[in-house]
């Protein structure tokens, strides 16, 4: 028991070597590089709501048919074992130090540096007043700021509903009860007008907290808005 406190204190601290958490290989960083290698390996995704594509296909049928508000997509690895285990401890098990090799591997994912670059903006996708309470962080904000700090804003869009947790809903209940869970603060709107504004979030999977956040902040003036998530349910 000591030696596996020991291993995880390690990983929470940047730096220093640990046991890999996929293979338990050691010396390691959190996830080694054969580990990354063999479950993170990049694949073709739909451009708008990052699903799984044929090589060659740039949008998928659904996106063809109706194109979501998302300008943009991409999301790491797919939410499958290891990463789905890593996430979970992330979110729930007061593990926020996850985020900084969590954040490593999205940054290396094919097209995420140009579009880190090209924003102005980088918001996480805010957590209700009740849901940060009982979790104590935004998982979110912590990628976020892992990312690109100076371009992190959290003061722009808001949380102003609290729903049930999404993955208890089906994909028509999620849709409808997000629809006002979302608001841009009324003083800050210029900050938003014309601009690139990148969305990030841990897991994505139906894209509705994404989708109604990228509505919102399209109807406040934004030019341009993407999102980044690590992970993308199939």
């Amino acid at each position: 028991m000591f030696v596996k406190l020991i291993s995880r204190a390690l990983t929470l601290l940047p730096g220093l070597p640990s046991q890999c958490r996929v293979c338990h290989a050691w010396p390691s960083h959190t996830v080694c590089e054969a580990c990354v290698n063999h479950f993170a390996q990049p694949q073709p995704r739909c451009s708008t709501c990052a699903l799984p594509l044929p090589a060659g296909l740039r949008q998928c049928g659904i996106c063809l048919k109706d194109p979501p508000p998302l300008d943009q997509c991409l999301a790491a690895v797919v939410y499958a074992y290891p990463w789905s285990r890593l996430i979970l401890d992330f979110k729930f098990h007061a593990e926020p130090g996850l985020a900084r090799s969590f954040a490593t591997l999205m940054r290396a994912t094919p097209w995420v540096e140009p579009m880190l670059d090209a924003a102005d903006l980088l918001l996480p996708l805010p957590l209700s007043d009740q849901r940060l309470r009982e979790r104590g962080y935004n998982q979110a904000l912590l990628l976020t700021r892992q990312l690109n700090a100076a371009k992190t804003r959290t003061d722009l869009l808001l949380r102003i509903q609290h729903t049930p947790a999404q993955h208890t809903l089906k994909r028509a209940q999620r849709l409808s009860i997000l629809n006002h869970a979302f608001a841009v603060e009324p003083l800050q709107l210029n900050a938003l007008k014309d601009r690139r504004v990148v969305l990030v979030d841990d897991v994505m999977t139906t894209g509705a907290s994404l989708y109604a956040a990228a509505r919102v902040l399209k109807a406040a003036g934004a030019r341009h808005v993407s999102a980044l998530v690590m992970a993308r349910t199939e």
